[in-house]
């Protein structure tokens, strides 16, 4: 048995059709469709390393020509196979292959997982759950019915091959509707799909082939039984895994720098923990983890999702590769016309009547469901266990197998390219889509909070305030902002500034921790792109670590103190200079002399905006300057000439329209 995936008494023997074996001195001699290849462990390891490198290669291409990357993976697997360049020949894997792919699409769902809000998940829940029972037994048998009605397939082969259509993409799923920016019901759905249904669609197929193998009624029954044991297993072990790693990474000072190699092998053992207790329910162990420890407070979160994200893009390129090379183009080619007709009736019936059945009642509009209607690619899931299935009835002496594999990895390619072509345009004109990230929110209606957001207002940004003071909330109103009172870590005040079209959030209140925080919170929960806060001090020229540790980066030119600045702004002692960048160079002497000017500047000024051509951002400390970037300055009144001078020795010169700063001057309103 590989890995616990198959309910069968004999081990898996071969790969495909035409594979035969002859040890011979610590090699294996594989005759694989005619071709004859002495296989040694170094040329296996080759083989994985040839299938490594092409799949990060072939999803760095499919990334820059916008092609969905699994077409073109399974077209560089095929020409990279046996039948092509003969460079991948997975037969010489043996059960390694199954070992790798255990391992691989047990990352990639507990990956998929991390990235499920429970929050989301509850609002959304009684689709999601009709989604993956009632609508995954009616593409089971619409599945059934399509294969047995083109191909005239048996009933078994026919069966197995529904339950293995079950099965979406969530590697697919997820960063197309990302990218597509589908409102947040409807991607929280697709999301949650994806990643749910795989582990059950697994259980399925592995269900129907212990039917399908069983010898009397009594078999096939104790198989059913088993589906709903191991169900329970899965569930079990998962949470318990789970909530163990979770509370392991609250050890900051033992897990430190070891975050993400210790998730690894927590659920690599959480997959074979499952496997060893109950086969087949590894997979509902590891994505029951991912949605524990995705939900767990823990800076280091962040880092994981990255940190799996990268992993899994290497592992489904090389994964897709080698399953892909183990496909026979002869077999496709025997499925014809037949084959692309199920392919289309997958597209155009089975999931259209399972979507419109489960969704009648939900809140859900008609161009929703349409919608989800139109979206079902299949993915690695559907590939690993269609070749897993194969080999499984090759071994056990029943025909189909290689048809079997062939016509799954025809439904991906024709799914996933389907998707690719409809999802755009069809979301677009159904209006699913939201508006472009350009909205700037910004916490704290006082101070330079105030002052930044009435300057990018100025200058044509989108941008929204947040406080929860009332007298600052309508202060800042009767300056024309819009403004949001409420608390900044909430939800429902998120909401009401519509979050989800906030490309940048600044953190501008007297409260760095606080301001921290807001950022972390929009970021991790909205997937707001970019966060800046504002802090009071700083060693060196890197962001303090509670600012480094969210992914944001320092407001402004650097620290400031907020509290001086807001006494200033209601005095009426600040004005606001428009300058413009230019690098000079000077000698050493110069230089060194300007310098030590510099470093003794005191908080005269404070750089709020940076504009490049026509793009205005608030300022950060990291920010690349170029010659010709503007920047709305805010300047002491007090001290205006020296802070003058201290912009010049950074390269900052003040415009002619800045010149007479009465006419600058931001007056707070009382």
């Amino acid at each position: 048995m590989a890995g616990g995936w198959l309910v069968t008494a004999h081990t898996v023997g071969s790969l495909g059709k035409g594979v035969n074996r002859d040890e011979r001195a610590g090699a294996t001699k594989y005759i694989y469709w005619g071709l004859d290849h002495r296989v040694t462990e170094e040329s296996a390891a080759l083989i994985v390393a040839v299938a490594l490198a092409a799949g990060v290669s072939v999803q760095g291409i499919a990334k820059l020509v916008r092609i969905p990357a699994i077409v073109l993976l399974l077209a560089a697997g095929a020409a990279l196979g046996p039948e092509g360049l003969g460079w991948v020949r997975p037969a010489a894997l043996g059960e390694s292959l199954f070992v790798l792919v255990d391992f691989a699409v047990a990352i990639i769902l507990f990956e998929g997982a991390l990235n499920l809000d429970l929050k989301r998940l509850k609002r959304e829940e009684r689709v999601i759950r009709l989604l993956i029972t009632t609508g995954a037994l009616i593409t089971l048998v619409g599945g059934t019915l399509t294969a047995r009605l083109w191909l005239d397939w048996s009933w078994p082969l026919a069966t197995l091959f529904g339950a293995l259509v079950v099965v979406t993409g969530p590697t697919v799923v997820g960063p197309l509707v990302r990218n597509l920016r589908l409102r947040p019901r409807l991607q929280t759905v697709l999301e949650a799909e994806g990643v749910l249904i795989d582990p059950i669609g697994a259980l399925l197929a592995v269900l129907v082939l212990q039917v399908t193998l069983a010898t009397d009624t009594s078999q096939a029954a104790a198989g059913m039984r088993d589906l709903i044991v191991r169900l329970v297993a899965g569930l079990a072990i998962g949470a318990a895994g789970g909530f163990a790693l979770t509370l392991l990474l609250r050890f900051e000072k033992l897990v430190r720098g070891l975050e993400n190699i210790l998730v690894l092998a927590f659920v690599t053992l959480i997959f074979h923990l499952g496997e060893h207790v109950l086969s087949q329910s590894g997979l509902i162990a590891v994505t029951v983890a991912g949605v524990i420890v995705g939900n767990h407070e823990n800076p280091v979160i962040e880092d994981l999702r990255e940190f799996k994200d990268q992993l899994t893009l290497l592992l489904i390129g090389t994964i897709f590769i080698l399953l892909a090379a183990d496909v026979g183009m002869a077999e496709i080619e025997v499925l014809g016309w037949r084959g692309a007709a199920v392919v289309g009736t997958l597209i155009v019936v089975v999931r259209p009547v399972s979507v419109w059945f489960v969704t009648r009642g939900a809140e859900l509009a008609a161009k929703e469901r349409v919608f989800l209607a139109a979206l079902a690619p299949r993915g690695i899931v559907a590939a690993a266990v269609a070749s897993l299935m194969a080999s499984a009835l090759d071994s056990n002496g029943i025909a189909g197998g290689d048809a079997l594999r062939a016509l799954v990895f025809l439904v991906i390619s024709g799914t996933v390219v389907s998707a690719a072509v409809v999802a755009w345009p069809l979301s677009a004109a159904l209006g699913l889509r939201l508006a472009a990230r350009d909205r700037i929110a910004v916490l704290g209606a006082q101070g330079l909070g105030l002052a930044l957001a009435t300057e990018l207002r100025a200058q044509g940004a989108n941008v929204v305030l947040i406080d929860n003071d009332p007298q600052r909330c309508h202060a800042a109103e009767r300056q024309g902002l819009a403004v949001v009172f409420g608390d900044g870590l909430q939800e429902r005040t998120l909401r009401r500034a519509r979050i989800e079209l906030v490309g940048t959030v600044v953190g501008a209140t007297f409260n760095e921790n606080r301001n921290s925080q807001f950022v972390h919170y929009a970021r991790h929960e909205f997937d707001v792109p970019t966060g800046l806060v504002s802090v009071s001090s700083a060693s060196g020229d890197g962001a303090p670590e509670h600012v480094a540790r969210h992914g944001a980066e320092v407001l402004f030119d650097g620290p400031h103190d907020e509290e001086r600045w807001d006494v200033r702004w209601r005095q009426s002692e600040v004005t606001i200079g428009h300058f413009e960048f230019r690098e000079v160079k000077k000698s050493a002497e110069e230089s060194s002399a300007e310098q030590a000017v510099v470093d003794r500047r005191s908080d005269n000024y404070v750089v709020l905006t940076l504009k490049r051509h026509r793009h205005v951002v608030p300022m950060a400390r990291s920010a690349k300057l170029r010659t010709g970037d503007r920047a709305a300055i805010a300047l002491y009144a007090r001290a205006n000439e020296q802070a003058v001078t201290e912009l010049a020795l950074r390269g900052w010169h003040l415009l002619p329209e800045g010149a007479e700063t009465a006419d600058l001057t931001r007056r707070p309103s009382n």
